[in-house]
């Protein structure tokens, strides 16, 4: 058996979106499964739509995801060029052929195809055996000489020896002029792959780049891990069998294959994708969480970090376990960076809405001050005992006790928060808080 080659085709009409990036990704799955061989190839015969920012986010979005190709533009390769506006010499050799063997002729300007009336076969390795009889000739060269998708993207197949075609479902209703065109020219047909369509988050349809959430380029821009996008993709339209959600990327390679590939079409759930993100940010190697945090609180804000490495490690080591995205994050440490923190006007009229809160701050200033050890198993031990001594519940005092260290209602671990801040700054900003 000939070594698996796979390529991804698309077309820099647009930019990228999660439908080519599915398709890319199951490309690449499959030939890193089965040591293989990966393929970018740009569809670019469409000059008046192609454009070059289209194809350089095109590039760019796929690095970011990791899907590195193994042969294609910047790389190379012994199958180019790898952009169809280059291979027009190519085309024009295999027109020939079929003009030769009397399956190509001249209507209207046009140059169609002639097709063999026969049935074909789709071995499709989604959807099993579908026959379908292509009745009518059809187009392979325009009255202005630029050729037809169904024939370069054979043509090219062919010359690149590709052995397997992943792509959406969509394309099955072309594949029996595909096999029309791979008989004509007495080349092997390779093993075809639909996969499922990709739904709009809300309404009926297939999801386009106009829908929202459908940009690569979004996730990228939110600080989205690209291993939690990968993740969530591979997921839209396979099964890995196993009820297992969350998954690093060798562990896809290794369960990635065609049986897994459903016939269903898959709806796209932005919010899911965010939950994933939120997993995969959690599990960060904290090294790893402690550079993204980093250039996310650079990036989206004004807070400044100082110089103290130790104290920043500490803060994100704190966070990590509760952070929901990188875009909130900056908003959710800048209490341990700046004491002229925002106070949230929702977390205030949840914290004031019932007890007194105000009385309970006042009994924090009384007490606090005098703690020698403030560690958190301190604090919470001093805090306990005031609230024993006064009939009340311990949690009675952390509402107004967070709203008043970091004007929120929620975020890291209380105790351990204040440990970080020190005495100093926590009764500071106790003695500050406005009382009326």
């Amino acid at each position: 058996m000939s070594k698996t080659r796979v390529r991804f085709a698309p077309s820099p009409t647009g930019f990228f979106h999660i439908g080519s990036a599915r398709t890319a990704l199951f490309n690449w799955l499959y030939a890193r499964h089965t040591g293989g061989t990966f393929v970018l190839r740009i569809e670019d015969t469409d000059k008046e739509r192609n454009g070059e920012e289209y194809l350089n986010v095109l590039k760019d979005g796929m690095k970011w995801l990791g899907l590195d190709w193994d042969e294609g533009p910047d790389v190379g390769g012994n199958y180019g060029p790898y952009f169809q506006s280059k291979r027009d010499d190519i085309y024009k050799n295999f027109l020939e052929i079929l003009r030769k063997k009397g399956r190509a002729y001249d209507k209207d300007g046009a140059v169609f195809f002639k097709v063999s009336g026969e049935k074909q076969v789709l071995h499709d390795a989604v959807y099993g055996d579908v026959e379908r009889l292509e009745e009518k000739d059809f187009p392979i060269f325009r009255s202005n000489g630029t050729p037809v998708f169904h024939f370069v993207n054979v043509v090219d197949d062919i010359c690149m020896e590709i052995t397997n075609v992943i792509r959406g479902q969509d394309h099955l209703t072309n594949t029996n002029k595909h096999i029309e065109l791979f008989k004509a020219f007495d080349a092997p047909l390779p093993q075809f792959a639909h996969i499922p369509l990709i739904l709009k988050t809300d309404g009926h349809g297939k999801m386009s780049k106009r829908d929202r959430g459908a940009l690569i380029e979004e996730y990228q821009q939110k600080n989205f891990l690209p291993a939690a996008v990968r993740n969530y993709l591979c997921l839209l339209g396979w099964n890995p069998k196993n009820d297992k959600e969350i998954m690093d990327i060798s562990e896809i390679i290794e369960l990635f294959d065609f049986h897994g590939i459903v016939k269903s079409n898959a709806r796209f759930d932005e919010r899911k994708m965010a939950h994933f993100n939120t997993e995969h940010i959690r599990a960060l190697p904290a090294a790893e969480f402690v550079e993204l945090a980093k250039k996310a609180v650079k990036t989206e804000s004004d807070i400044d970090m100082g110089g103290d490495e130790a104290y920043v490690e500490k803060v994100f080591a704190l966070c990590q376990p509760k952070v929901a995205n990188m875009e909130s994050f900056p908003s959710m440490v800048r209490f341990f960076f700046d004491d002229n923190f925002p106070f949230d006007e929702a977390a205030r009229q949840k914290v004031f809405k019932k007890g007194d809160p105000l009385a309970r701050l006042a009994e924090l200033e009384s007490f606090m001050g005098n703690i020698e050890d403030f560690s958190h198993d301190s604090i919470y031990a001093a805090i306990a005992a005031e609230a024993e001594k006064r009939g009340l519940k311990t949690t009675e005092y952390f509402p107004i006790l967070r709203y008043a260290i970091s004007g929120m209602a929620g975020g890291p671990d209380l105790m351990p928060a204040l440990e970080i801040l020190g005495k100093e700054r926590v009764m500071k900003r106790i003695r500050a808080f406005p009382r009326s």
